[in-house]
C-alpha cells in the first residue's frame, strides 16, 4: 500500500516539543495550506493540517521553525482514536513527518517582513537576486569541456537497448 503526503504551507503556531516516557522527542505543529480554488463567496479556503515529528526530526523542527514560516513536509497520513474529557470518542487525522524542509530562504522571508499573513499556493520560490518585474536571468553554463570527456556512439549500435 502507498501512503505518502507532500505538503507545503505556513506554520500556524510555534512547534511544541514534548518527550515520551522513554525520552523520545515529539514535536507537534500545524500547517495552513490554501486551496487552489476559491469558495462560493470568492474567499480563499484554507486547510489546517496537524503534523507530528519524532526524534531528531522533532528537535530540528523545534530549533529552526517558528510561526509563519513556510515549510515543506513529507510524511504519511495516519488516524488516531482518542477520548475527550467528556468521554466522547474522537478521531484525529495527522501527518506523521518523515522529512521537513524550509520552503523559502531566510533572505526572502526577511524581505517580506516575516509572515506575509497568507500563503499563495500559486507563488514560487525564486532564486536570490530575482526581480519579479523583469524576466528571470538566463542560466549560464560552462561549455568548455574537453573532447576526451565524451565518446561518440555509432548509429547502428543497438545491441544493448532492451526494447
Amino acid at each position: 500500500m502507498l501512503n505518502k503526503a507532500i505538503l507545503m504551507g505556513r506554520l500556524t503556531r510555534d512547534p511544541e516539543l514534548r518527550h515520551t516516557q522513554s525520552n523520545m522527542a515529539v514535536a507537534s505543529f500545524s500547517l495552513a495550506i490554501d486551496r487552489d480554488r476559491k469558495g462560493p463567496n470568492g474567499e480563499r479556503q484554507t486547510d489546517f493540517i496537524d503534523c507530528v515529528a519524532w526524534g531528531r526530526q522533532a528537535e530540528f523542527v523545534k530549533q529552526w521553525f517558528t510561526k509563519g514560516m513556510l515549510a515543506i513536509v513529507v510524511g504519511r497520513i495516519q488516524s488516531r482514536n482518542w477520548e475527550d474529557r467528556n468521554g466522547n470518542k474522537r478521531v484525529s487525522i495527522e501527518i506523521n513527518v518523515d522529512e521537513v524542509s524550509f520552503g523559502e530562504t531566510k533572505k526572502s522571508r526577511e524581505s517580506n517582513g516575516g509572515f506575509s499573513g497568507g500563503f499563495d499556493s500559486g507563488s514560487q520560490i525564486r532564486p536570490e537576486g530575482y526581480d519579479s518585474g523583469s524576466q528571470a536571468p538566463a542560466p549560464s553554463f560552462d561549455l568548455s569541456v574537453g573532447a576526451s570527456d565524451f565518446a561518440e556512439l555509432s548509429d547502428d549500435d543497438d545491441s544493448d537497448v532492451p526494447f
